[in-house]
Protein backbone atom coordinates (compact mmCIF):
# COMPACT_ATOMS: atom_id res chain seq x y z
CA UNK A 1 0.00 0.00 0.00
CA UNK A 2 2.87 2.37 0.77
CA UNK A 3 4.46 1.70 -2.63
CA UNK A 4 1.20 2.32 -4.50
CA UNK A 5 0.61 5.58 -2.60
CA UNK A 6 4.11 6.92 -3.39
CA UNK A 7 3.79 6.13 -7.08
CA UNK A 8 0.30 7.58 -7.25
CA UNK A 9 1.43 10.79 -5.52
CA UNK A 10 4.29 11.12 -8.01
CA UNK A 11 1.96 10.70 -10.97
CA UNK A 12 -0.60 13.09 -9.50
CA UNK A 13 2.14 15.66 -8.97
CA UNK A 14 3.04 15.43 -12.65
CA UNK A 15 -0.58 16.10 -13.56
CA UNK A 16 -0.98 18.93 -11.06
CA UNK A 17 2.29 20.74 -11.77
CA UNK A 18 2.83 20.19 -15.47
CA UNK A 19 -0.54 19.33 -16.96
CA UNK A 20 -3.11 21.37 -15.09
CA UNK A 21 -4.85 22.29 -18.37
CA UNK A 22 -6.63 19.72 -20.48
CA UNK A 23 -5.28 19.50 -24.06
CA UNK A 24 -7.17 21.62 -26.56
CA UNK A 25 -5.99 19.75 -29.67
CA UNK A 26 -5.29 16.18 -30.63
CA UNK A 27 -1.58 16.97 -31.03
CA UNK A 28 -1.46 18.11 -27.41
CA UNK A 29 -3.25 14.93 -26.35
CA UNK A 30 -0.62 12.87 -28.20
CA UNK A 31 2.13 14.72 -26.34
CA UNK A 32 0.33 13.97 -23.09
CA UNK A 33 -0.19 10.23 -23.49
CA UNK A 34 3.25 9.57 -25.01
CA UNK A 35 4.85 11.27 -22.02
CA UNK A 36 2.64 9.28 -19.66
CA UNK A 37 3.76 6.07 -21.34
CA UNK A 38 7.36 6.82 -20.41
CA UNK A 39 6.24 7.30 -16.80
CA UNK A 40 4.43 3.95 -17.01
CA UNK A 41 7.68 2.19 -17.95
CA UNK A 42 9.45 3.79 -14.99
CA UNK A 43 6.58 2.78 -12.69
CA UNK A 44 6.67 -0.85 -13.85
CA UNK A 45 10.28 -1.17 -12.70
CA UNK A 46 9.02 -0.76 -9.13
CA UNK A 47 6.80 -3.85 -9.26
CA UNK A 48 7.30 -7.61 -9.41
CA UNK A 49 3.90 -9.03 -10.36
CA UNK A 50 3.04 -12.64 -11.04
CA UNK A 51 2.56 -13.40 -14.75
CA UNK A 52 0.54 -16.42 -15.85
CA UNK A 53 0.25 -17.40 -19.51
CA UNK A 54 -1.95 -20.23 -20.68
CA UNK A 55 -1.85 -21.17 -24.38
CA UNK A 56 -4.06 -23.55 -26.33
CA UNK A 57 -2.92 -24.79 -29.74
CA UNK A 58 -5.88 -25.35 -32.04
CA UNK A 59 -6.80 -27.92 -34.65
CA UNK A 60 -9.67 -27.81 -37.17
CA UNK A 61 -12.95 -29.50 -36.31
CA UNK A 62 -15.79 -30.07 -38.76
CA UNK A 63 -18.50 -29.03 -36.29
CA UNK A 64 -16.75 -26.55 -33.99
CA UNK A 65 -14.33 -24.77 -36.30
CA UNK A 66 -11.18 -25.01 -34.18
CA UNK A 67 -10.74 -26.80 -30.85
CA UNK A 68 -7.79 -27.12 -28.42
CA UNK A 69 -5.56 -30.11 -29.01
CA UNK A 70 -2.40 -29.08 -27.08
CA UNK A 71 -1.65 -26.60 -24.34
CA UNK A 72 1.31 -24.74 -22.81
CA UNK A 73 1.53 -23.11 -19.37
CA UNK A 74 3.90 -20.55 -17.82
CA UNK A 75 3.80 -19.07 -14.32
CA UNK A 76 6.47 -16.53 -13.38
CA UNK A 77 7.29 -13.46 -11.34
CA UNK A 78 8.18 -10.51 -13.54
CA UNK A 79 10.98 -7.99 -13.07
CA UNK A 80 11.63 -5.09 -15.46
CA UNK A 81 14.58 -3.45 -13.71
CA UNK A 82 17.07 -4.91 -16.20
CA UNK A 83 14.90 -5.88 -19.11
CA UNK A 84 12.05 -8.37 -18.92
CA UNK A 85 13.26 -11.06 -16.53
CA UNK A 86 11.23 -13.73 -14.81
CA UNK A 87 11.53 -16.10 -11.85
CA UNK A 88 9.93 -19.38 -12.93
CA UNK A 89 7.23 -21.00 -10.77
CA UNK A 90 5.94 -23.37 -13.45
CA UNK A 91 6.98 -23.89 -17.06
CA UNK A 92 5.01 -26.65 -18.74
CA UNK A 93 5.31 -27.28 -22.43
CA UNK A 94 7.47 -24.27 -23.31
CA UNK A 95 11.00 -22.93 -23.45
CA UNK A 96 12.76 -20.53 -21.10
CA UNK A 97 15.30 -18.31 -22.82
CA UNK A 98 17.27 -15.81 -20.78
CA UNK A 99 16.56 -12.16 -21.59
CA UNK A 100 19.08 -9.51 -20.66
CA UNK A 101 19.47 -5.77 -21.12
CA UNK A 102 17.36 -2.69 -20.55
CA UNK A 103 13.82 -3.26 -21.78
CA UNK A 104 14.16 -0.22 -24.01
CA UNK A 105 16.74 -2.07 -26.09
CA UNK A 106 15.39 -5.61 -26.37
CA UNK A 107 11.74 -5.51 -27.38
CA UNK A 108 12.56 -4.75 -31.00
CA UNK A 109 14.99 -7.67 -31.18
CA UNK A 110 13.02 -10.37 -29.36
CA UNK A 111 10.89 -12.73 -31.43
CA UNK A 112 7.70 -13.26 -29.46
CA UNK A 113 7.16 -16.53 -31.28
CA UNK A 114 10.08 -18.63 -32.45
CA UNK A 115 9.83 -21.31 -35.10
CA UNK A 116 12.79 -23.68 -35.22
CA UNK A 117 12.97 -26.32 -37.96
CA UNK A 118 9.33 -25.66 -38.75
CA UNK A 119 8.19 -26.38 -35.21
CA UNK A 120 6.73 -23.66 -33.04
CA UNK A 121 8.31 -22.80 -29.71
CA UNK A 122 6.66 -20.33 -27.37
CA UNK A 123 8.81 -17.88 -25.46
CA UNK A 124 7.29 -17.00 -22.07
CA UNK A 125 9.07 -13.65 -21.89
CA UNK A 126 7.49 -12.72 -25.22
CA UNK A 127 3.99 -12.90 -23.79
CA UNK A 128 4.99 -10.84 -20.76
CA UNK A 129 6.55 -8.20 -23.00
CA UNK A 130 3.22 -7.52 -24.66
CA UNK A 131 2.49 -5.25 -21.70
CA UNK A 132 4.97 -2.82 -23.32
CA UNK A 133 3.74 -0.89 -26.36
CA UNK A 134 7.15 0.46 -27.32
CA UNK A 135 9.89 0.61 -24.72
CA UNK A 136 11.83 3.13 -26.81
CA UNK A 137 8.90 5.50 -26.47
CA UNK A 138 6.09 6.53 -28.77
CA UNK A 139 8.13 9.31 -30.37
CA UNK A 140 6.63 11.48 -33.09
CA UNK A 141 9.62 10.88 -35.35
CA UNK A 142 8.83 7.13 -35.27
CA UNK A 143 5.01 7.11 -35.47
CA UNK A 144 1.97 8.55 -37.20
CA UNK A 145 -1.01 9.12 -34.90
CA UNK A 146 -4.58 9.37 -36.18
CA UNK A 147 -7.62 10.27 -34.09
CA UNK A 148 -10.46 7.75 -34.61
CA UNK A 149 -13.27 8.56 -32.16
CA UNK A 150 -14.22 8.76 -28.50
CA UNK A 151 -15.43 5.60 -26.83
CA UNK A 152 -16.30 4.26 -23.37
CA UNK A 153 -14.52 1.19 -22.02
CA UNK A 154 -16.74 0.35 -19.09
CA UNK A 155 -17.13 3.58 -17.13
CA UNK A 156 -13.97 5.17 -18.53
CA UNK A 157 -14.22 7.53 -21.48
CA UNK A 158 -11.34 7.19 -23.90
CA UNK A 159 -9.98 8.68 -27.08
CA UNK A 160 -9.21 6.04 -29.70
CA UNK A 161 -6.01 6.45 -31.70
CA UNK A 162 -4.60 4.48 -34.63
CA UNK A 163 -0.81 4.19 -34.50
CA UNK A 164 1.39 3.42 -37.52
CA UNK A 165 5.20 3.27 -37.48
CA UNK A 166 6.95 5.53 -39.98
CA UNK A 167 9.18 3.96 -42.67
CA UNK A 168 12.69 3.11 -41.47
CA UNK A 169 11.76 3.79 -37.83
CA UNK A 170 13.29 0.53 -36.64
CA UNK A 171 12.27 -3.04 -35.79
CA UNK A 172 9.58 -4.06 -33.36
CA UNK A 173 7.49 -0.90 -33.57
CA UNK A 174 3.85 -1.03 -32.48
CA UNK A 175 1.22 -1.19 -35.20
CA UNK A 176 -2.39 -0.98 -34.11
CA UNK A 177 -4.89 0.95 -32.01
CA UNK A 178 -4.69 2.59 -28.58
CA UNK A 179 -7.39 3.60 -26.11
CA UNK A 180 -6.36 6.54 -23.90
CA UNK A 181 -8.46 7.56 -20.89
CA UNK A 182 -9.25 11.27 -21.14
CA UNK A 183 -8.59 12.37 -17.55
CA UNK A 184 -4.87 11.79 -17.00
CA UNK A 185 -4.15 10.44 -20.51
CA UNK A 186 -2.94 6.97 -19.59
CA UNK A 187 -3.07 4.26 -22.25
CA UNK A 188 -5.54 1.66 -20.95
CA UNK A 189 -5.78 -0.68 -23.93
CA UNK A 190 -3.51 -1.59 -26.85
CA UNK A 191 -4.63 -3.80 -29.73
CA UNK A 192 -2.29 -4.79 -32.56
CA UNK A 193 1.16 -6.27 -33.19
CA UNK A 194 4.75 -5.24 -33.87
CA UNK A 195 6.22 -4.32 -37.23
CA UNK A 196 8.09 -5.03 -39.44
CA UNK A 197 8.15 -8.85 -39.08
CA UNK A 198 11.49 -10.29 -37.93
CA UNK A 199 13.65 -12.41 -40.21
CA UNK A 200 13.09 -15.47 -38.01
CA UNK A 201 9.89 -16.20 -36.17
CA UNK A 202 6.97 -13.80 -36.06
CA UNK A 203 5.42 -11.21 -33.79
CA UNK A 204 2.08 -12.07 -32.25
CA UNK A 205 -1.14 -10.08 -32.31
CA UNK A 206 -2.34 -9.06 -28.88
CA UNK A 207 -5.06 -7.18 -27.02
CA UNK A 208 -3.58 -5.73 -23.81
CA UNK A 209 -5.62 -4.17 -20.97
CA UNK A 210 -4.56 -2.05 -18.01
CA UNK A 211 -6.78 -1.40 -15.00
CA UNK A 212 -6.88 1.39 -12.47
CA UNK A 213 -5.06 0.50 -9.24
CA UNK A 214 -4.89 3.94 -7.65
CA UNK A 215 -5.03 7.64 -8.52
CA UNK A 216 -3.46 8.07 -11.98
CA UNK A 217 -2.06 4.51 -11.73
CA UNK A 218 -2.99 2.10 -14.52
CA UNK A 219 -1.14 -1.22 -14.64
CA UNK A 220 -1.36 -4.31 -16.90
CA UNK A 221 -3.90 -6.94 -15.87
CA UNK A 222 -4.84 -8.94 -18.98
CA UNK A 223 -3.47 -9.80 -22.41
CA UNK A 224 -5.29 -11.89 -24.98
CA UNK A 225 -3.48 -13.20 -28.04
CA UNK A 226 -4.49 -15.41 -30.94
CA UNK A 227 -3.19 -16.37 -34.36
CA UNK A 228 -5.18 -18.10 -37.12
CA UNK A 229 -4.05 -20.95 -39.31
CA UNK A 230 -1.83 -19.72 -42.14
CA UNK A 231 -2.99 -21.16 -45.43
CA UNK A 232 0.41 -20.86 -47.07
CA UNK A 233 2.32 -22.64 -44.29
CA UNK A 234 2.16 -26.40 -43.99
CA UNK A 235 3.08 -26.37 -40.31
CA UNK A 236 1.07 -23.36 -39.26
CA UNK A 237 0.11 -23.43 -35.58
CA UNK A 238 -3.11 -21.56 -34.76
CA UNK A 239 -3.50 -20.81 -31.07
CA UNK A 240 -5.12 -18.54 -28.49
CA UNK A 241 -3.69 -17.46 -25.17
CA UNK A 242 -4.50 -15.55 -21.99
CA UNK A 243 -1.85 -13.76 -19.94
CA UNK A 244 -2.80 -12.46 -16.50
CA UNK A 245 -0.89 -10.24 -14.08
CA UNK A 246 -1.45 -10.03 -10.33
CA UNK A 247 0.36 -9.40 -7.06
CA UNK A 248 1.45 -5.79 -7.60
CA UNK A 249 1.02 -4.92 -3.95
CA UNK A 250 4.23 -5.41 -1.96
CA UNK A 251 3.96 -7.99 0.79
CA UNK A 252 5.17 -6.52 4.07
CA UNK A 253 7.51 -8.62 6.16
CA UNK A 254 5.61 -9.01 9.37
CA UNK A 255 2.55 -7.16 10.60
CA UNK A 256 3.94 -3.81 11.62
CA UNK A 257 0.54 -2.63 12.82
CA UNK A 258 0.61 -5.16 15.61
CA UNK A 259 3.93 -3.75 16.86
CA UNK A 260 2.41 -0.32 17.41
CA UNK A 261 -0.65 -1.58 19.26
CA UNK A 262 -0.98 -0.88 22.99
CA UNK A 263 0.11 -3.89 25.02
CA UNK A 264 -1.38 -4.64 28.42
CA UNK A 265 1.04 -5.89 31.06
CA UNK A 266 -0.54 -9.04 32.45
CA UNK A 267 2.39 -10.20 34.56
CA UNK A 268 0.50 -9.62 37.77
CA UNK A 269 -2.81 -10.95 36.49
CA UNK A 270 -3.64 -14.59 37.03
CA UNK A 271 -6.36 -16.23 34.95
CA UNK A 272 -8.01 -19.05 36.89
CA UNK A 273 -10.24 -20.18 34.01
CA UNK A 274 -9.87 -23.53 32.26
CA UNK A 275 -8.56 -21.83 29.12
CA UNK A 276 -5.49 -20.66 31.05
CA UNK A 277 -4.29 -24.19 31.63
CA UNK A 278 -1.82 -26.20 29.52
CA UNK A 279 -3.35 -28.03 26.58
CA UNK A 280 -4.25 -31.68 26.91
CA UNK A 281 -2.42 -34.17 24.68
CA UNK A 282 -5.33 -34.28 22.21
CA UNK A 283 -5.71 -30.48 22.16
CA UNK A 284 -1.96 -29.94 21.79
CA UNK A 285 -1.84 -32.42 18.89
CA UNK A 286 -4.64 -30.53 17.17
CA UNK A 287 -2.86 -27.23 17.78
CA UNK A 288 0.37 -28.63 16.33
CA UNK A 289 -1.45 -29.88 13.22
CA UNK A 290 -3.17 -26.51 12.85
CA UNK A 291 0.19 -24.77 13.10
CA UNK A 292 1.49 -26.85 10.19
CA UNK A 293 -1.66 -26.03 8.22
CA UNK A 294 -1.43 -22.29 8.93
CA UNK A 295 2.26 -22.24 8.01
CA UNK A 296 1.53 -23.70 4.58
CA UNK A 297 -1.39 -21.34 3.93
CA UNK A 298 0.60 -18.30 5.02
CA UNK A 299 3.53 -19.29 2.82
CA UNK A 300 1.32 -19.87 -0.23
CA UNK A 301 -0.29 -16.48 0.25
CA UNK A 302 3.07 -14.77 0.75
CA UNK A 303 4.34 -16.34 -2.49
CA UNK A 304 1.41 -14.75 -4.33
CA UNK A 305 -0.39 -17.94 -5.37
CA UNK A 306 -3.15 -18.09 -2.72
CA UNK A 307 -5.89 -15.47 -2.50
CA UNK A 308 -6.39 -13.67 0.82
CA UNK A 309 -9.41 -14.71 2.90
CA UNK A 310 -12.54 -13.32 1.24
CA UNK A 311 -16.18 -13.74 0.32
CA UNK A 312 -15.58 -16.51 -2.24
CA UNK A 313 -14.29 -18.66 0.62
CA UNK A 314 -17.65 -18.19 2.34
CA UNK A 315 -19.52 -19.42 -0.75
CA UNK A 316 -17.41 -22.57 -0.83
CA UNK A 317 -17.81 -23.06 2.92
CA UNK A 318 -21.61 -22.86 2.57
CA UNK A 319 -21.61 -25.72 0.06
CA UNK A 320 -19.33 -27.80 2.30
CA UNK A 321 -21.59 -27.08 5.29
CA UNK A 322 -24.56 -28.37 3.27
CA UNK A 323 -22.69 -31.63 2.81
CA UNK A 324 -21.61 -31.82 6.45
CA UNK A 325 -25.00 -31.06 7.99
CA UNK A 326 -26.92 -33.60 5.89
CA UNK A 327 -24.31 -36.26 6.69
CA UNK A 328 -23.95 -35.43 10.40
CA UNK A 329 -20.23 -34.70 10.06
CA UNK A 330 -18.35 -32.57 12.55
CA UNK A 331 -14.80 -31.43 11.83
CA UNK A 332 -12.53 -30.16 14.63
CA UNK A 333 -10.73 -27.81 14.35
CA UNK A 334 -13.24 -26.20 12.00
CA UNK A 335 -13.03 -26.71 8.25
CA UNK A 336 -12.01 -23.77 6.02
CA UNK A 337 -11.95 -23.07 2.27
CA UNK A 338 -9.47 -21.01 0.22
CA UNK A 339 -8.76 -20.29 -3.46
CA UNK A 340 -5.52 -20.86 -5.37
CA UNK A 341 -4.98 -18.04 -7.88
CA UNK A 342 -3.77 -20.17 -10.78
CA UNK A 343 -5.59 -21.45 -13.89
CA UNK A 344 -4.85 -25.22 -13.88
CA UNK A 345 -7.81 -27.16 -12.51
CA UNK A 346 -7.08 -28.61 -9.09
CA UNK A 347 -8.50 -29.18 -5.64
CA UNK A 348 -6.69 -30.46 -2.55
CA UNK A 349 -6.60 -30.18 1.22
CA UNK A 350 -4.07 -28.63 3.55
CA UNK A 351 -4.94 -29.99 6.96
CA UNK A 352 -8.58 -28.95 7.49
CA UNK A 353 -8.52 -26.39 4.69
CA UNK A 354 -9.99 -27.23 1.28
CA UNK A 355 -8.37 -25.35 -1.62
CA UNK A 356 -9.79 -24.99 -5.13
CA UNK A 357 -8.02 -23.21 -7.99
CA UNK A 358 -9.39 -20.12 -9.73
CA UNK A 359 -9.46 -22.00 -13.03
CA UNK A 360 -11.53 -24.81 -11.55
CA UNK A 361 -14.09 -22.35 -10.17
CA UNK A 362 -14.26 -20.75 -13.62
CA UNK A 363 -15.20 -23.93 -15.49
CA UNK A 364 -17.57 -25.64 -13.03
CA UNK A 365 -21.03 -25.43 -14.63
CA UNK A 366 -23.25 -25.40 -11.53
CA UNK A 367 -23.43 -25.85 -7.76
CA UNK A 368 -23.88 -29.62 -8.02
CA UNK A 369 -20.57 -29.96 -9.85
CA UNK A 370 -18.94 -27.71 -7.24
CA UNK A 371 -20.41 -29.89 -4.49
CA UNK A 372 -19.03 -33.01 -6.17
CA UNK A 373 -15.50 -31.56 -6.25
CA UNK A 374 -15.76 -30.38 -2.63
CA UNK A 375 -17.20 -33.72 -1.49
CA UNK A 376 -13.99 -35.49 -2.51
CA UNK A 377 -11.90 -33.11 -0.39
CA UNK A 378 -14.37 -33.23 2.52
CA UNK A 379 -14.11 -37.01 2.38
CA UNK A 380 -10.36 -36.76 3.00
CA UNK A 381 -11.12 -34.73 6.15
CA UNK A 382 -13.87 -37.07 7.31
CA UNK A 383 -11.57 -40.06 6.83
CA UNK A 384 -8.84 -38.44 8.91
CA UNK A 385 -6.28 -38.04 6.12
CA UNK A 386 -3.78 -35.64 7.64
CA UNK A 387 -1.18 -33.10 6.64
CA UNK A 388 2.44 -33.96 7.42
CA UNK A 389 3.21 -32.05 10.62
CA UNK A 390 6.79 -31.41 9.52
CA UNK A 391 5.42 -28.10 8.19
CA UNK A 392 4.85 -26.96 11.77
CA UNK A 393 8.58 -26.15 11.84
CA UNK A 394 9.03 -22.65 10.44
CA UNK A 395 12.47 -23.31 8.99
CA UNK A 396 10.69 -25.40 6.35
CA UNK A 397 8.98 -22.21 5.12
CA UNK A 398 12.28 -20.50 4.31
CA UNK A 399 12.68 -21.06 0.59
CA UNK A 400 12.53 -18.88 -2.56
CA UNK A 401 9.03 -18.10 -3.82
CA UNK A 402 9.70 -19.70 -7.19
CA UNK A 403 10.25 -23.09 -5.53
CA UNK A 404 6.90 -22.99 -3.73
CA UNK A 405 5.25 -25.76 -5.75
CA UNK A 406 8.25 -28.03 -5.25
CA UNK A 407 8.58 -27.34 -1.52
CA UNK A 408 5.27 -28.87 -0.42
CA UNK A 409 4.21 -32.49 -0.76
CA UNK A 410 0.42 -32.34 -0.52
CA UNK A 411 -0.56 -35.23 -2.81
CA UNK A 412 -2.57 -38.14 -1.43
CA UNK A 413 -1.70 -41.79 -1.91
CA UNK A 414 -3.66 -43.80 -4.50
CA UNK A 415 -5.32 -45.69 -1.64
CA UNK A 416 -6.43 -42.43 0.02
CA UNK A 417 -7.80 -41.15 -3.30
CA UNK A 418 -9.88 -44.31 -3.83
CA UNK A 419 -11.22 -44.13 -0.27
CA UNK A 420 -12.08 -40.44 -0.68
CA UNK A 421 -14.00 -41.16 -3.89
CA UNK A 422 -16.06 -43.85 -2.17
CA UNK A 423 -16.79 -41.63 0.81
CA UNK A 424 -17.63 -38.66 -1.45
CA UNK A 425 -20.30 -40.67 -3.28
CA UNK A 426 -21.84 -41.54 0.08
CA UNK A 427 -21.84 -37.87 1.11
CA UNK A 428 -23.41 -36.74 -2.17
CA UNK A 429 -26.22 -39.31 -2.04
CA UNK A 430 -27.26 -37.94 1.39
CA UNK A 431 -26.90 -34.30 0.36
CA UNK A 432 -29.21 -31.61 -1.09
CA UNK A 433 -27.44 -32.24 -4.42
CA UNK A 434 -28.47 -35.92 -4.71
CA UNK A 435 -31.01 -35.21 -7.49
CA UNK A 436 -28.48 -33.26 -9.60
CA UNK A 437 -25.61 -35.73 -9.67
CA UNK A 438 -26.17 -36.43 -13.36
CA UNK A 439 -25.02 -32.88 -14.13
CA UNK A 440 -21.99 -33.32 -11.86
CA UNK A 441 -21.11 -36.57 -13.64
CA UNK A 442 -21.30 -34.74 -16.96
CA UNK A 443 -18.57 -32.36 -15.78
CA UNK A 444 -16.23 -35.22 -14.87
CA UNK A 445 -17.01 -36.89 -18.20
CA UNK A 446 -15.98 -33.66 -19.96
CA UNK A 447 -12.75 -33.66 -17.94
CA UNK A 448 -12.05 -37.21 -19.05
CA UNK A 449 -12.72 -36.33 -22.69
CA UNK A 450 -10.46 -33.24 -22.61
CA UNK A 451 -7.56 -34.87 -20.75
CA UNK A 452 -5.51 -35.94 -23.81
CA UNK A 453 -5.53 -32.46 -25.38
CA UNK A 454 -5.19 -30.29 -22.28
CA UNK A 455 -2.62 -31.98 -20.03
CA UNK A 456 -1.27 -28.71 -18.60
CA UNK A 457 -4.71 -27.40 -17.67
CA UNK A 458 -5.55 -30.66 -15.90
CA UNK A 459 -2.15 -31.16 -14.27
CA UNK A 460 -2.16 -29.85 -10.69
CA UNK A 461 0.59 -27.82 -9.04
CA UNK A 462 0.11 -29.07 -5.47
CA UNK A 463 -2.57 -31.73 -5.13
CA UNK A 464 -3.68 -34.81 -7.04
CA UNK A 465 -4.95 -34.27 -10.59
CA UNK A 466 -8.70 -34.31 -11.13
CA UNK A 467 -7.90 -36.79 -13.87
CA UNK A 468 -5.68 -39.80 -13.17
CA UNK A 469 -4.55 -40.69 -16.65
CA UNK A 470 -7.72 -41.21 -18.68
CA UNK A 471 -9.90 -41.77 -15.63
CA UNK A 472 -11.62 -38.89 -13.83
CA UNK A 473 -12.47 -38.74 -10.16
CA UNK A 474 -15.83 -40.08 -9.02
CA UNK A 475 -16.07 -42.52 -11.92
CA UNK A 476 -19.44 -43.78 -10.64
CA UNK A 477 -20.86 -40.33 -11.39
CA UNK A 478 -19.30 -40.46 -14.84
CA UNK A 479 -20.93 -43.82 -15.50
CA UNK A 480 -24.34 -42.34 -14.64
CA UNK A 481 -23.93 -39.25 -16.80
CA UNK A 482 -25.24 -38.98 -20.37
CA UNK A 483 -22.94 -38.89 -23.36
CA UNK A 484 -21.73 -35.42 -24.28
CA UNK A 485 -23.74 -33.99 -27.17
CA UNK A 486 -22.07 -30.86 -28.57
CA UNK A 487 -25.20 -29.93 -30.53
CA UNK A 488 -27.47 -30.00 -27.48
CA UNK A 489 -27.27 -26.36 -26.43
CA UNK A 490 -28.85 -26.82 -23.00
CA UNK A 491 -26.26 -29.46 -22.08
CA UNK A 492 -23.43 -27.47 -20.46
CA UNK A 493 -20.76 -29.88 -19.27
CA UNK A 494 -18.15 -27.21 -18.49
CA UNK A 495 -17.67 -23.46 -18.97
CA UNK A 496 -14.83 -21.54 -20.67
CA UNK A 497 -11.94 -20.19 -18.62
CA UNK A 498 -12.12 -16.72 -17.09
CA UNK A 499 -15.87 -16.24 -16.79
CA UNK A 500 -16.64 -16.62 -13.11
CA UNK A 501 -13.81 -15.36 -10.87
CA UNK A 502 -12.66 -11.73 -10.95
CA UNK A 503 -9.14 -11.14 -9.63
CA UNK A 504 -7.93 -7.81 -8.24
CA UNK A 505 -4.47 -7.57 -9.77
CA UNK A 506 -3.26 -5.22 -7.04
CA UNK A 507 -4.30 -7.00 -3.85
CA UNK A 508 -4.83 -10.61 -5.09
CA UNK A 509 -8.37 -10.51 -3.71
CA UNK A 510 -11.03 -12.31 -5.70
CA UNK A 511 -14.77 -12.07 -6.10
CA UNK A 512 -17.38 -13.86 -8.16
CA UNK A 513 -18.20 -12.09 -11.40
CA UNK A 514 -21.56 -10.33 -11.50
CA UNK A 515 -21.74 -10.32 -15.30
CA UNK A 516 -24.84 -11.90 -16.80
CA UNK A 517 -24.26 -15.34 -18.27
CA UNK A 518 -25.17 -15.55 -21.97
CA UNK A 519 -26.65 -18.78 -23.28
CA UNK A 520 -24.78 -20.21 -26.30
CA UNK A 521 -26.52 -19.73 -29.63
CA UNK A 522 -24.55 -22.52 -31.30
CA UNK A 523 -22.30 -25.43 -30.43
CA UNK A 524 -19.24 -23.28 -31.17
CA UNK A 525 -20.15 -20.93 -28.30
CA UNK A 526 -20.12 -23.64 -25.61
CA UNK A 527 -16.27 -23.72 -25.50
CA UNK A 528 -15.69 -26.02 -22.47
CA UNK A 529 -12.32 -25.38 -20.77
CA UNK A 530 -11.31 -23.01 -23.56
CA UNK A 531 -9.41 -19.73 -23.57
CA UNK A 532 -11.55 -16.75 -24.63
CA UNK A 533 -10.92 -13.02 -25.21
CA UNK A 534 -10.91 -10.76 -22.15
CA UNK A 535 -13.11 -7.65 -21.88
CA UNK A 536 -12.80 -6.15 -18.38
CA UNK A 537 -15.19 -3.40 -17.31
CA UNK A 538 -12.84 -0.48 -16.65
CA UNK A 539 -13.60 1.84 -13.76
CA UNK A 540 -11.96 4.85 -12.20
CA UNK A 541 -12.53 4.64 -8.41
CA UNK A 542 -11.13 8.11 -7.74
CA UNK A 543 -13.46 11.01 -8.55
CA UNK A 544 -12.54 12.79 -11.77
CA UNK A 545 -11.53 16.48 -11.74
CA UNK A 546 -14.14 18.99 -12.80
CA UNK A 547 -12.30 19.79 -16.03
CA UNK A 548 -12.06 16.14 -17.13
CA UNK A 549 -14.98 16.62 -19.53
CA UNK A 550 -13.08 19.04 -21.77
CA UNK A 551 -13.24 17.51 -25.25
CA UNK A 552 -10.16 16.76 -27.29
CA UNK A 553 -10.27 18.35 -30.72
CA UNK A 554 -8.78 16.85 -33.84
CA UNK A 555 -5.84 18.76 -35.25
CA UNK A 556 -5.23 19.46 -38.89
CA UNK A 557 -2.25 17.12 -38.95
CA UNK A 558 -4.20 14.30 -37.33
CA UNK A 559 -6.74 14.29 -40.13
CA UNK A 560 -4.11 13.65 -42.79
Amino acid sequence: MVKRSLIALTLIACVTLGWAQQPATFDQAVDRFTARENEFLDAMEKFNPMVETYIQNLSPDADLGFIPHQDVYFLRRLSMIDGVQEATFANKGGSTPKQRGRIGRIVGRLNFFSREDGNGKFLPAGFAQMLVIDSRGLERDAYEFKFVRREFLGDVRCIVVDVTPKPNSGEGRFLGRLWVEDQDYNIVRANGTYSPPPKKGSYLHFDSWRVNMGPALWLPAYIYSEEPAEKNRKKSMPFKAQTRFWGYEAFEDGKQGEWSQILVDTATVKDQSETAQDLSPVASTRAWERQAEDNVLERLERAGVLAPVGDVDKVLTTVVNNLMITNNIEIQPEMRCRVLLTAPLESFTVGHTIILSRGLLDVLPDEAALAAVLSHELAHLALGHRLDTKYAFNDRMLFPDETTFHSFQLQRTPEEEVAADQKALELLKNSPYKDKLTNAGLFFRALQKSAPGLPNLLNSHLGNPLNNGMEARLKELVAGAPEIDIHKLDQIAALPLGGRVKLDAWSNRIELSKSKQVAPASAREKMPFEVTPLYPHLTRPVAAPANATTPVQESTTAAK
